[in-house]
């Protein structure tokens, strides 16, 4: 499917299945996968940012967005993008870069099943201390203050998923 220069930007609660799709996408469209959990992970690994991160890997993974979609590559942004402040910072990058921004929030609307898929997780960054079911449920996830497209996957594969935000993409909203 192609579809270029296009910044596609994720947010969601962990296990929601951000990442999932977000890796799925890029691979179908050849795009550029930015996976925050990644990149902060090996800020950490490097030990030049001493304690908590802050923006630290917002900040990288938005340069490295904005240099390769200036490229004419489509980007696929995934972190948890919990706040209109980080949100409109991904927006910012897109329109710099004169690019289609198109903002996808992923939610798990069986509360079983979100549970079920936090406990059961196994972390394949390396290093990377996923967080538990309580950890989720006390995260300062503020709603969105804009239209965005929302994917419910409760109950639905990745295929079906994939094949909603194909659809959102292809009709140039």
């Amino acid at each position: 499917m192609p579809i270029h220069r296009t910044l596609i930007v994720f947010g969601g609660l962990p296990g929601t299945g951000k990442s999932t799709l977000a890796r799925c996408l890029a691979q179908d469209l050849g795009g550029i996968w930015l996976r925050i959990d990644s990149i902060e992970q090996a800020i950490r690994q490097s030990g030049v940012v001493p304690g908590p991160l802050d923006a630290a890997g917002y900040l990288v993974a938005h340069a490295v967005a904005e240099d390769n979609l200036r490229l004419g590559r489509s980007v696929i942004a995934d972190s948890v993008n919990p706040w209109m402040q980080t949100r409109d910072t991904w927006r910012e990058v897109g329109l710099r870069a004169g690019v289609r921004v198109v903002e996808i929030e992923v939610v798990c609307s069986d509360t079983q099943e979100h549970r079920r898929r936090v406990e059961t997780r196994a972390a394949d960054v390396p290093g990377l201390i996923l967080p538990d079911w309580q950890a989720v449920l006390d995260r300062d996830y503020r709603a969105w203050e804009r239209p965005r497209r929302v994917i419910d996957t409760a109950g639905r594969s990745v295929p079906h998923c994939l094949a909603q935000i194909r659809g959102y993409l292809s009709d140039g909203a």
